[in-house]
């Protein structure tokens, strides 16, 4: 697995949002409480804390106008980057910064730009530059001898999984010759996410077509399990689609059960993500919590 620093400790006021109900907590580097798994998992309970998909913590080093951050699952594990912990990222940076619409941050050894393109009524638009993709086994740590000969993983209950294993500074597993239906989530969800052949574990989309310019997607998140949309989901879902000829490069409109995000893809795999961020609540723990 990945080897993270200690966990930083937090201050106790948060701000809330979501994207396409997938939301998350930013906190700023603090003193109050240190953001080990064993806490992370209580702040992000839905019935006995404040309740997220993942929490965000800006840190207080932002030499060279970068701010840097660090992301938490709701069951306490660090991860990489999350696009739409990204989008909300630039939603809290633009209550503390009015007036500014660009953002460099650095988040799991690589920075991305945000952008805040405008608000229309309660939501925000924001994009977010995700860098370059990568495609293939060693993009994902993923052993090539769990892959059959044609490149798709034995699947117990019937024919081998057609999947396109995408990087976007996290990994990814899109399949696509599944039907995309909740139990069917649910089987090869949890059958990829934790696959011995994979070092650092992956993040599962099932995914197909639907119209030009248009992919529909379902997603099971590491850490997570079923979420009603992923901005880093999207984007390994419209790569994929790139990546074996089932659309040209282009913007390509990802919908998920929450809604749509629309990625950018091109022909080098650098992707854009964007879509609407709404900001939920501000609050505060409280002591002793």
């Amino acid at each position: 697995m990945t080897r993270w620093p200690p966990p930083p400790t937090v201050a106790r006021p948060f701000f809330k949002a979501h994207g396409l109900g997938n939301d998350y907590l930013v906190f700023d580097e603090g003193t109050a409480w240190r953001a080990g798994p064993g806490a992370v998992q209580r702040v992000c309970d839905r019935h006995r804390g404040v309740g997220s998909d993942g929490i965000v913590v800006l840190l207080a080093d932002r030499s060279d106008d970068v701010f840097r951050a660090r992301m938490f699952n709701p069951d306490g594990s660090e991860f990489e980057r999350s696009g739409n912990g990204l989008r909300v990222l630039a939603a809290y940076l633009t209550r503390m910064a009015p007036g500014r619409d660009r953002y460099t941050v650095e988040v799991g050894g690589a920075r991305v730009d945000l952008r805040v393109h405008g608000r229309e009524g309660p939501l925000l638009d924001v994009s977010v530059d995700m860098g370059r993709a990568e495609t293939g086994p060693d993009a994902v740590a993923l052993d090539a001898a769990a892959l059959d000969a044609e490149g798709r993983m034995p699947w117990p209950h019937g024919a081998p999984l057609r999947l396109v294993p995408v990087s976007v500074g996290n990994p990814h597993l899109v399949v696509l010759d599944r039907p995309l239906d909740e139990a069917t989530l649910h089987e090869v969800g949890s059958f990829l996410v934790a696959h011995p052949a994979l070092r650092h574990g992956t993040n599962v989309q099932l995914a197909a077509p639907a119209g030009a310019g248009v992919v529909r997607a379902l997603i099971w998140e590491r850490g997570v399990g079923p979420t009603t949309a992923s901005g880093t989901s999207a984007c390994a879902v419209a790569v994929a689609m790139v990546r074996e000829g089932l659309a040209p490069p282009s913007e390509i409109r990802v919908e998920m059960p929450g809604g749509a995000l629309r990625v950018g893809v091109s022909t080098d795999l650098d992707v854009t993500l964007r879509g609407p961020v709404e900001d939920v609540c501000v609050g505060s723990l409280a002591e002793g919590f």
